[in-house]
């Protein structure tokens, strides 16, 4: 017999070779009924698996979260079968789970379009309704190749031939229709549900490969409820009605084009943005951090003893002399620089440092260059050229709690600030393959478990944790801040990273109270990641209606008649004088027309002026997106308006 202990800790005795779903019977039939799928020792498993040992096993239904992984994978298998169904001797290759959705790959003379999807869907409701079981057989691989090959399915017997020699090969099959598939999957098709929808099409290379056969590949996404399909849905309406290269154009913000593909045009409003967020972090910094610049253009030698010429070197940008000589004059070859830290190691090092000058906090906006394909080029938010908040902080062991501690007090009032208030902080813990002692992990990873359960504790208002075991850097542990927009998407920001890597390759030292010579922690923190990236996400998340504090523009100061332009010109000076970003509109147009325009740019404060408004000296403002006008006189507009646009750094420091 067998020991099956359940998560509430009882234990049954079963015989060897029981199955998820007879243990699930024995207890209960309404169980069996609404159980799709099993963990087994926390490996999700078909329920018809056979358990033969002692294990915990844990039922999984329909609507647990773990299921919407499985809902995806049968869809695909049942979006395969409906194609091939529709359009007989289409060959399928791979299927996957992937964010928010699935696809597969299909081989025919004429690709797929949208218009197939109607009919693509449909067949897929007459499948799931059909609610055939999924049935699992392992088969030997010439038997699995003679299958295939029978169904003229080329690329499923090269999948078969690139399957390791140790790995069985197993069939998954809905009725009569089969595909090569590891698994799991749930019992039935029927258990999919109807909350699925085909979403586009696309062209890929079978493999990645440019020089093998285009594919035409189907997107689809599906859910456990009808609900969450439509809120996902209407989810991508708003990120459409949100992009920020759409509203850029409208803004006037930036431009990309090919003479310098990845790299940003900034216009003069989408500077202002920029260099207004550049300068609310500098305040933020100014108390604890130095800032500092490393040179963009660094000796290859210094990216050998980082180890990112070996690591890294396919997204670096080399720089070479315009002449026809491969290297420079003194035969020494250079690189842009893809990230800061190693510049950092060279300031730290510049003279003797002492324990008492630590912790050490240099901050850099470096631009850094990284080569990304093309393909992956989109707007700001994936770029080859973009500017890093970054930070070192260079500490002794037992400092690392506390800068952690300060970091992630920094990080998270600096979302706050923009509106950020549902925030996941992750712990990446050590990978298989890393450099590092393992005290020095076991310590770090101590320090900054003790950090994230005081960070759940503190601010548990806004903040949830997570661990992601294994998905820490080569060289150390880290946190990962998530933050989730107004729309519900999440964006992977800031990053708190302990390296024991660096500081050793270079040599770096500190002199310790005992006068030996230590190496010092290193911590990678960045709040924005890519300032860029960064200023898109702001730019979608607020859909372009920034706080008076972001605007590019604050104000547009309109005439509604020429009597009022004299009046205008002056309430945009004394707007400027007291530091108001001010534009004036006197053209020949009508009012209505004016204010539809500056709407259409995102302008926040539109000022409408004319002959009665000189004569009262009075204002009347309209905020964007609203009808409604307020009238105040000169000064108080003034005064109103400069204590809307005070940053809320500034703000708290004056209360």
């Amino acid at each position: 017999m067998i020991d099956v202990t359940f998560p509430d800790g009882a234990s049954r005795a079963y015989a060897p070779g029981v199955t998820g779903a007879e243990i699930a019977k024995s207890i209960s039939p309404s169980l069996a009924k609404r159980t799709v799928a099993m963990t087994v020792d926390g490996t999700l498993s078909d329920l018809a698996d056979p358990i033969d040992r002692d294990a915990r096993i844990e039922f999984v239904s329909r609507d647990d979260p773990r299921a919407l992984e499985l809902i995806r994978h049968d869809a695909a298998h049942v979006l395969a079968e409906a194609v091939q169904s529709l359009w007989p001797g289409t060959q399928v290759t791979i299927g996957p789970v992937i964010e928010n959705g699935f696809y597969y790959d299909f081989f025919r003379n004429e690709p797929f379009t949208p218009e197939d999807f109607p009919a693509i869907e449909k067949k897929m409701r007459e499948i799931i309704a059909r609610d055939k079981p999924f049935t699992r057989t392992s088969v030997s691989r010439e038997a699995a190749k003679d299958l295939f090959e029978r169904k003229g399915e080329a690329f499923k017997v090269e999948l078969i031939d690139a399957i390791p020699a140790d790995q069985d090969i197993k069939l998954y099959a809905q009725g009569d229709w089969f595909d090569l598939c590891r698994g799991p999957h749930m019992t039935s098709t029927g258990k999919i549900g109807d909350a699925f929808k085909l979403m586009k099409v696309a062209g890929a290379y079978w493999r990645g490969d440019s020089n093998r056969p285009m594919l035409s590949r189907i997107y689809a996404t599906a859910f456990a409820k009808k609900d969450d399909l439509d809120a996902y849905l209407h989810q991508l309406e708003e990120a459409e009605k949100r992009d920020h290269r759409r509203l850029a154009r409208e803004m006037d913000l930036f431009h990309f084009q090919e003479e310098g593909p990845g790299s940003v045009f900034w216009h003069p409003k989408g500077w202002t943005l920029f260099q207004t967020l550049i300068a609310y972090m500098r305040r933020r910094l100014a108390a604890d951090y130095q800032e500092v610049s490393a040179p963009q253009v660094l000796d290859k030698h210094l990216w050998e003893v980082s180890g990112h010429w070996g690591w890294y070197r396919e997204n670096m940008f080399m720089a070479r002399p315009a002449g026809e000589e491969a290297e420079t004059e003194d035969e020494r070859i250079y690189a842009l620089k893809p990230m800061n830290c190693p510049g950092h190691i060279q300031i730290f090092k510049n003279g003797l440092r002492s324990y008492r000058e630590l912790p050490l906090r240099l901050a850099e906006f470096g631009v850094v260059h990284r080569y990304e394909p093309s393909g992956a080029l989109h707007g700001v938010m994936r770029v080859r050229a973009f500017t890093q908040d970054d930070a070192h902080i260079f500490c002794t062991e037992d400092q690392l709690a506390a800068e952690c501690h300060k970091i992630n007090e920094l990080i998270l009032s600096v979302y706050q600030d923009f509106g950020f208030d549902r925030i996941v902080v992750k712990l990446s813990t050590r990978p298989e393959k890393r450099v590092g002692a393992d005290e020095l992990w076991d310590h770090a990873e101590g320090v900054m478990m003790r950090v994230l359960e005081e960070i759940k504790q503190n601010h548990g208002d806004i903040v949830t944790t997570a661990i992601n075991p294994g998905e820490g850097a080569f060289y150390g542990p880290k946190f990962e801040y998530v933050l989730r927009d107004a729309i519900g998407r999440d964006w992977q920001c800031g990053t708190t990273q302990v390296d024991f890597n660096l500081p050793e390759r270079f040599g770096a030292f500190y002199i310790a109270p005992d006068s030996s010579k230590t190496t010092p922690v290193m911590i990678h923190r960045a709040i924005c990641g890519s300032m860029e990236r960064f200023t898109g996400i702001l730019i979608e998340n607020y859909a372009g209606h920034f706080p008076l504090w972001l605007a590019p523009v604050q104000i547009v100061i309109c005439t509604i008649t020429q009597d009022g332009d004299d009046y205008a010109l002056e309430f945009a000076a004394a707007a400027r004088k007291a530091g108001l970003r001010v534009q004036t509109d006197l053209t020949n147009e009508k009012i209505s027309y004016k204010v539809r325009e500056h709407s259409l740019t995102k302008t926040p404060v539109i000022v409408a002026l004319g002959k009665r408004e000189a004569a009262e000296r009075t204002v009347s403002l309209r905020r964007l997106g609203s009808n409604a006008q307020t009238s105040l006189g000169f000064e108080a507009a003034i005064a109103s308006l400069v204590d809307e646009a005070t940053p809320p750094d500034i703000r708290r420091g004056a209360a």
